[in-house]
């Protein structure tokens, strides 16, 4: 969960803003609590390549101590939201690695995807146009996805020769579409349609291309303004309680909720409530 860190406090040193980050191989825009990273290399549809990887995985790693953002949003340039893996930047130097390295190339691409599910931030995917391969994926280890109608998403990897199983895709794309679908699409390498996406759940809500960047980025400032610490509290349960039974699961959630029930984020929603107003949360 994410914790919230005084100026006052000795740690606080530890806990570094990234408002001011200087992203190398990606946009990165912050504003109202609200951070922006746009894939930026529209030409060819933002593809990663071993750079963006690897920077992508340490800001998400570094998002747990900046307590300065509340949400993120991860979107792409020019109509789409990310094509994979470079075909000539990535898939070509791996056909010549030996099999430690490719095995180093595997873990690390893994590596993203866990840093931003342990985030604590909730993390908004404004999905648009073409969402294939590593693309994919970014998009699936979002908390919320949302889409246009011009978006298509294709866990592609058997179209390369790959097995399905990547980056998590056999454990995260079937508790979120089901187990049938999620095969079907794993096998074939096929494109789920924007309203494939919206009626299986993957989608939690569609807009017009033209206002969709915009309306995710709304949303965001939203939970920006809602209590912080509550909501990492609910990002980690929703991790944690996948493998936990019934019984285990109702124990941590008591023990969660009397956590939050100690922050001062509770007690502002009280008095605002008791006065009629709407409370400002800060997060503590």
């Amino acid at each position: 969960m994410k914790h919230y860190i005084a100026a006052s406090n000795p740690m606080r040193p530890q806990f570094n803003p990234q408002a001011g980050y200087a992203a190398r191989h990606f946009a990165w825009h912050f504003e109202a609590g609200v951070g922006t990273i746009t894939l930026d290399r529209p030409e060819r549809k933002n593809p990663l390549t071993f750079q963006s990887y690897a920077e992508l995985r340490d800001f998400f790693g570094a998002l747990r101590q900046a307590t300065d953002v509340k949400a993120v949003v991860l979107t792409g340039a020019g109509g789409n939201f990310c094509s994979g893996g470079d075909v000539h930047e990535i898939i070509g130097p791996l056909t010549r690695m030996s099999m430690p390295e490719l095995l180093e190339f595997t873990r690390m691409t893994g590596e993203l995807i866990k840093a931003l599910r342990a985030c604590p931030q909730p993390v908004l995917g404004a999905i648009d146009g073409i969402c294939a391969g590593a693309g994919a994926m970014l998009a699936l280890a979002c908390d919320l996805r949302y889409g246009s109608a011009a978006t298509q998403t294709a866990f592609l990897f058997t179209r390369v020769g790959l097995a399905g199983a990547d980056m998590g895709a056999c454990a995260l794309l079937p508790r979120m579409i089901g187990q049938g679908r999620a095969s079907e699409l794993l096998f074939t390498g096929r494109a789920m349609t924007a309203q494939e996406g919206l009626a299986w759940g993957f989608f939690n809500q569609l807009y017009d291309s033209a206002e969709l960047l915009a309306s995710v980025q709304a949303t965001a400032r939203q939970l920006a303004e809602g209590p912080g610490f509550a909501h990492g509290m609910t990002k980690t349960m929703l991790g944690q309680e996948w493998s936990m039974g019934l019984e285990q699961a109702i124990e941590a959630e008591a023990q969660a909720q009397a956590i939050c029930m100690q922050t001062e984020d509770f007690r502002r929603a009280y008095t605002a409530f008791a006065a009629r107003q709407k409370p400002v949360f800060q997060g503590d």
